[in-house]
């Protein structure tokens, strides 16, 4: 007899309403819990389905992007796009293999805490790599979880530079991650000169996860309840990770912070949101070294992940308006005042299509050192 079908989200990142199922039929919808907006975050396991084709209806909102659902048959390890061929409107078919014991499914490519941390301890394995690496504890979280900050190349003697790079203030805005992970791993190991310069000249200071919280619990955490993370830079922050940010960063700040950058994924889809992109500022001279730093970033993009300066979002276009903060400031938005930086912005990068280029783990994380060697050209020749 076989197993009887199971659809739960009981797992790190998990997120999922299951409505009913009908034979072959599930209809289903993403979780919102706190978030204020409609959203489209999802994440579940389907297990006991060996052998069948099972057709996943989503009941409520938008909930498939541009490459349809990412499938991983490894427990979230590994992920691939089912491709728009499984997609029909919002709902999407597989056919299970008959030795299949269990499939997760994704709006995107989910990146947890332990992914980072399995990527930390492969790094700090090659002891000529150690001393370009250092974790140190943040704050805890409001969920009593440890959130570590990492002091990334240049740790042995004073920086010309500094730099600050955080992640997922919206904790569902996976790619980021793999962003993230691509540039560190680009800074620690890269034997380029580039990379060589940038860890011997520059210290970075990077929290990859501000929501944890969110990210081990599968919120979507954008337009959270009362305010997101992302919008805690205002008054007094109602979350220990953004106050601890505010507090540490300008102690961090001796005169040489220069770079601030905020990691993000744009919503599910559509021309605006399939391209890599920098966050205009609404500060004059803080847009212009965005601008700059545009230029640079395309020109380093040599990876498969295509970069453009005409995508540049400028402020009080599109979404980027004053309309889009009036419940608070972003991390970019603070960082920008802060004395002596240069360039503070957010940078999107996409689910599942960059430029029509796929992204996926493999191609944002070498995003990741597009994103370093730009670091690399636009410190190098900063007028100070």
């Amino acid at each position: 007899m076989p197993d009887a079908l199971q659809i739960d989200a009981q797992f790190p990142g998990g997120n999922i309403v299951v409505d009913a199922i009908e034979d072959d039929v599930v209809r289903l919808h993403q979780d919102l819990r706190d978030t204020q907006r409609d959203w489209f975050y999802w994440c579940f396991r389907v297990r006991g389905a060996a052998g069948r084709t099972l057709h996943f209806e989503f009941t409520q909102s938008q909930a498939i992007g541009a490459r349809g659902p990412a499938i991983s048959t490894d427990a979230g390890v590994s992920w691939a796009w089912l491709g728009q061929q499984a997609v029909q409107e919002n709902s999407f078919s597989c056919t299970f293999d008959k030795d299949s014991d269990e499939a997760r499914f994704s709006f995107g490519m989910p990146y947890q805490q332990s992914r980072w941390q399995e990527f930390i301890a492969l790094v700090s394995e090659q002891a000529t790599h150690r001393e370009y690496l250092q974790q140190h504890v943040l704050c805890t979280s409001d969920h009593d979880r440890t959130i570590d900050y990492f002091l990334v190349g240049c740790n042995d003697h004073e920086p010309k530079h500094r730099v600050a790079i955080t992640c997922r203030h919206h904790c569902c805005e996976m790619m980021a991650s793999y962003a993230l992970e691509g540039l560190v791993d680009w800074v620690v190991r890269d034997p380029g000169p580039d990379a060589e310069w940038l860890r011997t000249s520059t210290q970075l200071f990077i929290v990859p996860f501000v929501d944890l919280d969110g990210v081990e619990a599968g919120d979507q955490g954008k337009g959270r309840h009362p305010r997101d993370h992302g919008r805690d830079y205002a008054g007094e922050s109602l979350y220990s990770a953004t106050a601890a940010i505010r507090q540490w960063l300008p102690d961090f700040n001796d005169g040489t912070l220069r770079v601030c950058l905020d990691l993000h994924c744009p919503w599910i889809s559509g021309p605006r949101n399939e391209v890599i992109y920098l966050v205009g500022s609404s500060d004059q001279t803080i847009a212009a070294q965005q601008r700059r730093f545009s230029g640079i970033l395309a020109a380093a993009s040599t990876g498969p992940l295509p970069v453009s300066a005409l995508d540049f979002l400028p402020f009080g276009t599109s979404w980027n308006t004053d309309d889009n903060h009036t419940d608070g400031i972003g991390f970019s938005g603070w960082a920008a005042a802060l004395p002596d930086v240069k360039l503070s912005s957010g940078v999107e990068v996409p689910y599942a299509t960059a430029a029509g280029a796929e992204v996926n783990q493999l191609t944002a994380h070498r995003f990741g050192a597009d994103l370093g060697t730009a670091l690399a050209n636009f410190l190098r020749h900063l007028l100070l």
